[in-house]
């Protein structure tokens, strides 16, 4: 069986693993993480990473929120206050963009990683790096394509290849936005309750996308996806 899931946001890794274990995903099966494992609550979700690190059976997708680590990864060269205080213009803007969006205990996991482990913060920048911007999978007789944000400036024929990173970490679809009609689009980044018609906590579901960010940014809880026959599971909040 193939899952997928998103925007978990320092949701504690143990009531995430019970979520999986209630999805009934076993070492057989796979899953797919739609980004934005980090950033806004607990931990920052470095616990998490870390853990799915080493699962062969899970992938993470690109998010905006990895992507903005990313783009601050100049901080990790040396953690210290004396190096905060030499960066550069762009560089400030840069962190002050990260910060805004709920960096903070990200930041805060990943220097007390550094103090102990600087090679596993390493590695941990570097399966960050790794993570693709998309993926298309087949569960079943369903085509499905994974992204953490939607297909941005969508057009039918353009390849997943051609769209810009921005057109999939950061775009906001409205509600009667349509894709392909042989493909079911699986994504997150949009609470499913901003969008016209969605509930809070619940997935949101057109002819040819499937919201699944449920609301742990904001304090709620993910949820996981079966794409074989898109049956959803549901976390307690913890």
């Amino acid at each position: 069986m193939i899952f997928a899931t998103s925007d978990l946001h320092g949701y504690p890794l143990e009531a995430f693993r019970r979520l999986l274990d209630k999805a009934g995903f076993g070492p057989e099966d796979e899953l797919y993480v739609l980004g934005d494992v980090i950033d806004r609550h607990g931990d920052g979700g470095v616990e998490t990473l870390l853990w799915m690190m080493d699962q062969p059976n899970i992938t993470l997708l690109m998010g905006n929120h990895e992507a903005m680590l990313l783009a601050a990864d100049f901080l990790f060269t040396d953690v210290s206050e004396a190096a905060a205080e030499q960066l550069t213009y762009d560089q400030m803007n840069t962190l002050l963009h990260w910060m805004q969006n709920g960096a903070k205990p990200t930041l805060d996991a990943l220097q007390a990683l550094h103090a102990k482990k600087p090679d596993t913060l390493y590695d941990l920048l570097d399966y960050l790096r790794d993570a693709p911007l998309y993926a298309a999978v087949t569960a079943g007789e369903r085509d499905c394509i994974l992204t953490h944000a939607g297909l941005g400036s969508f057009r039918p024929g353009r390849k997943l290849s051609q769209y810009a990173p921005d057109d999939l970490l950061w775009h906001r679809p409205s509600a009667d936005e349509r894709y392909f009609p042989d493909a079911m689009v699986i994504f997150g980044h949009t609470p499913t309750q901003f969008l016209e018609g969605g509930q809070e906590g619940r997935l949101f579901r057109t002819d040819t996308w499937i919201d699944i960010d449920t609301g742990a940014a904001g304090g709620g809880a993910p949820m996981v996806l079966r794409l074989e026959d898109l049956q959803a599971f549901y976390a307690e909040e913890p």
